[in-house]
């Protein structure tokens, strides 16, 4: 379900149009309305929505279950150049990858961006997807307070402006940098790695820009 939450107002002129889905309108045991899945590279991706009485806004979930290289779940009709895209995430399993991502600027499944929290290796990673082929841009180990933790909901969020990217985990930046692969507009979405089981919740997005 989508809601128009309304114009927030950031720093001292800017504002940000914010969308949230929390994914309660939807019916269990299917891939949400107005949302397209498929996968980067092979693999059969799995995106249903699921019941989870320990949701951030219960009582349901979007969760992936398959396995594949790259699964992704796009938002239809998301179209943003410079924005934020914002999530909640809960590593569940995984033997390979435990992986909760986002995506931005996503043209189609062969080119996107894609930041990254992994619960075995507990960094975050950001990336640029070209022609189906996954570029690392940076990997970042987090603080000593903080850590990508299994079965724990966190919150996970990017800011995109130009070529800046704020990449933030439990409400601190951990990436900050500039790229210039992708530079015009796309869809936002959700992306996982391998064998990961990942629930999602708590989905938003909207535009606003990076303050200097």
């Amino acid at each position: 379900m989508i809601r128009l939450i309304g114009l927030l107002l950031l720093a001292i002129t800017s504002q940000t149009l914010v969308a949230m889905e929390t994914f309660d309108a939807d019916t269990p045991g299917v891939a949400p309305n107005h949302w397209t899945t498929g996968i980067t590279g092979y693999g059969a991706p799995i995106w249903n929505l699921e019941r989870d009485h320990t949701a951030p806004s219960p009582p349901l979930v979007l969760k992936q279950s398959g396995k594949g290289d790259f699964p992704w779940c796009v938002k239809k009709g998301s179209y943003l150049a410079d924005g934020f895209v914002a999530v909640k995430f809960k590593p569940i399993s995984g033997k390979d990858d435990q992986a909760a991502g986002l995506i931005w600027r996503w043209k189609d499944a062969e080119n996107y961006y894609v930041a990254r929290a992994n619960a075995l290796e507990n960094n975050i990673s950001i990336y640029y997807v070209k022609e189906g082929q996954r570029k690392t841009i940076l990997y970042s180990n987090l603080p000593d307070h903080l850590s990508v933790k299994r079965n724990v909901w966190q919150d996970f969020s990017v800011d995109f402006h130009g070529n800046h990217f704020r990449v933030n985990f439990e409400g601190e930046t951990i990436i900050d940098l500039k790229d210039n692969h992708i530079k015009t507009g796309g869809a936002v979405g959700l992306w996982t790695k391998a064998d990961s089981i990942t629930a999602f919740d708590d989905f938003s997005y909207g535009k606003t820009e990076i303050k200097k």
